[in-house]
């Protein structure tokens, strides 16, 4: 019955147990997690790129983020190489 006792854990529970594995094990954790976000479907996939696109748009509009132009990053790009 551990599978029914995980799904009654919070998000916080299950971190904090999670963090208590192992090197090894939380290493293997996190890569199924991250593959598992690969395989999302399409529209949920667009879904969240929506959702990202909206908080960069709004981080703009409050002043939280400051714009520049192709330019300048292709620069900035650059000297991050030297």
């Amino acid at each position: 019955m551990a599978s029914a006792r995980i799904l009654s854990m919070s998000t916080a529970e299950l971190e904090k147990a999670v963090l208590h594995l192992p090197l090894q094990e939380r290493a293997h954790l996190a890569q199924r997690l991250l593959e598992s976000l690969d395989r999302l479907p399409e529209a949920e996939a667009r879904q969240l790129w929506f959702l990202e696109a909206q908080r960069r748009a709004d981080e703009v509009d409050q002043d939280k983020v400051q714009l520049v132009s192709g330019d300048e990053l292709e620069k900035q790009a650059q000297a991050l190489f030297k």
